[in-house]
């Protein structure tokens, strides 16, 4: 399987999830989805390989002398892009299972939130600290 075709992969199967948590909420099946912390172990496994296929030397030196355009050039590497990406797609999602438990035990509306958590992390985490302090 290429690295294109498992980015591809990736992503679907992280949009799985957050179809559940942003259309499907109070589901009996999505709460027992986001009960448990195995969803992760697939894009963690991901990660590992693509740090395992783009981990050298060179990658070692870049890393030494932190600069942001060696990042930036370290990024165009489709393993390094590919691991990045990655660990935004279970970062993210780690957030959006928070956000979405939160939203449950509070019973506080999150799609918003959640919608924002998948396209710009951080914001989202903004977008349902600020919901929940109104709530």
């Amino acid at each position: 399987m290429t690295l294109n075709q498992l980015f591809i992969i990736s992503n679907i199967y992280a949009m799985f999830f957050w179809f559940f948590m942003i259309v499907l909420p109070k589901r009996k099946i999505t709460q027992k989805i986001f009960s448990s912390f195995w969803l992760f172990i697939p894009l963690i496994l991901l990660y590992i390989y693509y740090l395992s296929v783009s981990f050298n030397i060179e990658l070692i030196e870049i890393l030494r002398d932190f600069k942001l355009e060696k990042v930036a050039r370290l990024f165009s590497r489709e393993g390094v892009a590919g691991g990045g990406w990655t660990h935004f797609l279970a970062v993210d999602l780690f957030l959006g299972r928070w956000i979405y438990w939160q939203g449950q035990e509070k019973n506080i509306w999150t799609a918003h939130s959640l919608i924002m958590c998948l396209f710009f992390g951080p914001v989202g985490l903004l977008s349902h600290i600020i919901t929940d302090a109104i709530a």
